[in-house]
């Protein structure tokens, strides 16, 4: 009579234990793909529960999001030198691409297919710069070759190849010394140039100065000559305006003295000597004017 129960405890046990089993729980960040007896299946399970057969298949997840594998390396330089760089690869995977990547590679891509091609990659193409020039602005010409090349192989195999970073690059101590003293020698140059155009600006605008100066005491010269000529000008005007009006003013008046005029002042002048107290003789050839008066103060 105990019995049943507990045996249906039991089969309700391994039922759920089997039902949990065969369910799997993909993460956002992950697609998965079914392996059934060995073979991938080209569906793509994207995030969500996914339920299979446990005695048959099992579920492989892969991540989808941006990975970081950090590589640490010597490289070559291109006058021989052996470099210590701590480097970055900034990857991830096409979910489209994730059957072909179990395929052809399989889950430890990173080690049979990312870094060997960054190794090839990195001392190529390193070894065609000098080892300075990985302390330069050359750094981001080195990264970008090094991703093109990453690009070219494992892109077609499914993988997105977003940088390269080259974070940390150890030279010889030698060389490390040489390179300072050399960064030291052009900023102290840099330096020196500065002031040098410093000067050079202050000249130029210690002579801009000095030009305006003397173009503005040219121009206030030629302003007071041209007021000078014009002042000039105006008094000759003005003298040739009076004397003109001058001699308008006798051509009146010769005009207005006519012969009856100039008569009949010569008889108000003889009047004016009549009754004068004075004695006088007066001279005339009888046709011209008063010629000549003598007096005699005091005689009557």
């Amino acid at each position: 009579m105990y019995n049943q129960p507990f045996k249906l405890s039991l089969f309700s046990i391994a039922f759920a234990m089997l039902l949990l089993s065969s369910c799997a729980t993909i993460m956002p960040d992950q697609v998965g793909v079914k392996r059934t007896f060995g073979r991938i299946q080209d569906n793509v399970r994207q995030p969500g529960a996914v339920g299979f057969n446990p005695f048959t298949t099992r579920i492989v997840r892969v991540p989808v999001r941006t990975m970081n594998l950090a590589i640490v390396e010597n490289l070559p330089s291109r006058e021989g030198l052996t470099i210590r760089s701590e480097n970055s690869i900034l990857y991830r995977i096409q979910s489209k691409s994730v059957p072909q990547i179990l395929k052809e590679t399989g889950m430890d891509y990173e080690q049979e297919l990312i870094l060997p091609v960054f190794r090839s990659a990195a001392s190529d193409i390193c070894s065609k710069y000098d080892a300075k020039d990985m302390h330069s602005s050359k750094r981001a010409e080195i990264e970008n070759e090094i991703k093109q090349r990453l690009i070219e192989v494992c892109g077609p195999k499914g993988f997105i190849i977003e940088a390269v970073l080259m974070k940390s690059i150890t030279l010889p101590a030698g060389l490390s010394k040489s390179i300072e003293a050399k960064l030291e020698a052009e900023q102290d140059a840099l330096r020196m140039q500065f002031v040098l155009d410093r000067q050079r600006q202050e000249a130029q605008r210690q002579i801009i100065d000095a030009e305006g100066a003397r173009e503005i005491a040219r121009i206030q010269a030629e302003g007071k000559k041209n007021a000078a000529i014009i002042q000039s000008e105006a008094k000759a005007k003005s003298n040739e305006i009076e004397a003109e009006g001058m001699k308008r003013g006798n051509e009146l008046i010769n005009q207005s003295l006519t012969p009856n005029v100039l008569k009949l002042k010569q008889i108000e002048a003889f009047q004016m000597l009549s009754t004068s107290p004075n004695t006088k003789t007066i001279i005339t050839d009888g046709k011209s004017p008063l010629m000549n008066v003598l007096g005699t103060e005091g005689n009557k």
